[in-house]
C-alpha cells in the first residue's frame, strides 16, 4: 500500500490520561535518557508525575532500556530489557504513568510492548520498513522521530508504513536536522508541515541542541539553548513537547547529559512554556 492511499492517521492519540493532537493543550513527554535502576525510576517518575500534576500538564514518562546508537562501544547503553521491564510494569501500576521506550530491533517489538504505553522508534532507524511495521503490529502508540537526514515531507511516507499497517496512533517527532559536522539546526517549518500529515506532532527539545559525537567518544550538547528553541517550537504549535531531564545530568552514569534539563529547572521551563502554548492556541 502506498503512503498516499495508507489510512489517515489519528490527529488525536491517548496515551493513559496524556492526550496529543496538535490544536489541544500541550502535553510532555519526559524522563531520564536511560533506565539506571529501579530507585532511580521510580524517584524520577513520581517527581514528574507530582510536578505535571500540579501544573495540570499531562504526562507520559521516559526512559530507554537500551540505546544502541552510542557514539563509541565504550558509551553506556542503560541497563537492558531484563532489568527495565519490570520496572515499567511497576511504574504503570504503582504510579498510573503511561511509559514510553526505544525499540531499536524488529524482534523487541513484541517483546518490549506489554510493559510499556509507546515504542518510539529512533531517529537514524526512521526508514526502517521491517522494524515500523513490527511495531506498528503490537497496537502501541508509535512515536517516531524524524531522521537527521530527512525533510518533513518525507515523513508522510514513514508515517504512511505505519497507518499502512493497521495503526493509526502515531506521533512524529522533530529534533533538528544535520548541519556541518558535529551540529544539528531546527527548521521549525518543519512542524506545521509534518503537521500536514494529520498526525500530532512533537518537538524534542533536548536532542535538537545535541552535538552529535562532538565530544570525540560521546555526544555534547548545549542545554542552555533548550528553553529558546522549545519556546520557539510551542509557539508555532505542537501537540507535546519531549524533554530528557535528570537529578544531576553533568555526574550522570546516561549519555545525554550535556542536554538534559535539571530536574530542579524544569518547574519553570514548563510554566513558561504552557504559556506559551495558551497564546499559540486561543
Amino acid at each position: 500500500m502506498s503512503a498516499a492511499s495508507s489510512p489517515m492517521a489519528n490527529s488525536t492519540v491517548t496515551v493513559g490520561d496524556a492526550v496529543f493532537d496538535n490544536a489541544k493543550p500541550l502535553t510532555l513527554i519526559a524522563g531520564p535518557c536511560q533506565f539506571e535502576s529501579r530507585d532511580h525510576a521510580f524517584d524520577m517518575a513520581g517527581a514528574l508525575k507530582e510536578l505535571c500534576a500540579g501544573l495540570g500538564l499531562g504526562l507520559v514518562y521516559k526512559s530507554s532500556y537500551d540505546k544502541a546508537n552510542r557514539t563509541s562501544l565504550s558509551s553506556t547503553r542503560g541497563a537492558g530489557l531484563d532489568a527495565a521491564m519490570p520496572v515499567f510494569d511497576e511504574l504503570r501500576d504503582k504510579l498510573g504513568l503511561p511509559v514510553l521506550t526505544d525499540i531499536h530491533t524488529e524482534e523487541h517489538c513484541a517483546l518490549v510492548a506489554p510493559h510499556v504505553d509507546v515504542l518510539q522508534i529512533p531517529a537514524f532507524l526512521c526508514r526502517q520498513t521491517d522494524l515500523l511495521v513490527a511495531a506498528a503490529k503490537t497496537g502501541r502508540v508509535i512515536n517516531v522521530k524524524k531522521g537527521q537526514f530527512l525533510a518533513p515531507w518525507d515523513m508522510k511516507n514513514v508515517l504512511g508504513k505505519i497507518t499502512g499497517s493497521g495503526n493509526p496512533n502515531v506521533l512524529l517527532t522533530e529534533r533538528g536536522a544535520c548541519f556541518g559536522y558535529n551540529t544539528l539546526v531546527s527548521d521549525m517549518r518543519a512542524l506545521p508541515i509534518m503537521a500536514e500529515t494529520g498526525a500530532p506532532v512533537i518537538f524534542d527539545a533536548t536532542h535538537s541542541v545535541q552535538q552529535p559525537g562532538g565530544q570525540g567518544a560521546t555526544s555534547g550538547g548545549e542545554r542552555r539553548f533548550v528553553e529558546t528553541l522549545a519556546r520557539a517550537a510551542v509557539a508555532v504549535g505542537v501537540a507535546g513537547i519531549f524533554i530528557e531531564t535528570h537529578q544531576d545530568p553533568d555526574n550522570s552514569t546516561s549519555s545525554d547529559g550535556p542536554n538534559m534539563i535539571p530536574l530542579k529547572d524544569l518547574p519553570r521551563l514548563l510554566e513558561t512554556l504552557m504559556a506559551f502554548d495558551a497564546v499559540a492556541k486561543r
